[in-house]
């Protein structure tokens, strides 16, 4: 099984567009240790002819460019992107469907709540369903992923419910929807058939529970949720008003942050995705970043692969 980061950051990116901080400026400024990150995917592979998308971020049309893999490479008109599997209905997880619209044929798969969002949106009417098949995910069973022309991917997928809330463009005026286990927001384990490789895909956590701690433990590798370093990080820094549960992540560190929660799960290869600009494990050269690998956590850049 092949994986690719496809992207790493939160939405945004980084540097964010409209960000003046020291960080992004240090993105912008070409500091090889600010490196910059587009919004988070992964692309993975059992064969390395077929791809299936985690995501489908804003940034899509960059990440395909930059990553061979996902060239065309067949006639005059092709992809190697056989599906899309979504974690949930946020711009930069679902965004990037619109790029894909110039009639390639591909599965979509997503819970229930996702694809009725979907469906309620009618932009995404330009991804024909003569082209774009929506499947239903079920929660916590086994989906094989195929091909639009019913082959094989020898891959499998089993989308599990994890603390989260509902898309903010969802969310009612000036209310806190507050936090549910519903199939918005969801996490993804990912296995391959034949050699019974598998890996966890978790970009958004609100809150840890016995039962993921359960799920995750002795897992050859995690794909975790790393948005904020600190809960109150956006307060502090004054560019925002919400805590990083409010917007559904829990934070790297504190004696309630991922760090802490994955101390004794015995997980092999623990990895930070979905990483805000505000964050300082960005930079590599922060104390943040040095606790954070001290703790045994590679933090994703744009373009790495890995095996589970």
């Amino acid at each position: 099984m092949r994986i690719v980061v496809l992207g790493s950051a939160a939405g945004g990116g980084f540097p964010q567009w409209n960000s003046n901080m020291p960080a992004c400026r240090r993105a912008r400024s070409g500091d090889a240790r600010a490196r910059p990150r587009t919004q988070a995917s992964l692309a993975v592979s059992a064969t390395g002819k077929r791809w299936y998308l985690l995501n489908a971020s804003p940034d899509l049309t960059a990440q395909m460019g930059r990553a061979p893999v996902l060239w065309p490479q067949e006639g005059l008109r092709s992809s190697p992107i056989a599906g899309v599997v979504l974690t949930g209905g946020d711009v930069d997880a679902v965004a990037g469907l619109l790029t894909l619209r110039e009639r390639h044929a591909f599965r979509l798969y997503a819970t229930a709540e996702v694809l009725s969002v979907i469906s309620a949106n009618p932009i995404f009417r330009v991804l024909s369903p003569d082209c774009v098949e929506r499947h239903i995910l079920p929660l916590d069973a086994w989906v094989d992923l195929t091909a639009p022309n019913g082959t094989e991917s020898g891959l499998s997928v089993r989308g599990f419910a994890v603390p989260g809330k509902v898309a903010l463009w969802l969310e009612p005026d000036g209310l806190d929807p507050g936090l549910a286990e519903n199939g918005n927001t969801i996490g993804l384990e990912v296995a391959e058939r034949r050699s019974g490789a598998r890996f966890f895909f978790v970009p958004g956590c609100a809150a840890m529970t016995t039962s993921l701690l359960d799920r995750l433990r002795g897992a050859p590798l995690v794909f975790f949720d790393g948005t904020l370093w600190r809960d109150d990080e956006m307060i502090r820094l004054g560019v925002g008003t919400k805590t990083g549960k409010r917007m559904g992540h829990l934070s790297m560190s504190g004696d309630d942050g991922v760090i802490a929660a994955f101390r004794d799960l015995g997980v092999k290869r623990k990895v930070f995705i979905h990483i805000n600009n505000t964050n300082p494990v960005l930079l590599e050269d922060s104390p943040e970043r040095a606790e954070a690998e001290r703790a045994g956590w590679t933090i994703a850049h744009d373009g790495m692969e890995l095996s589970p």
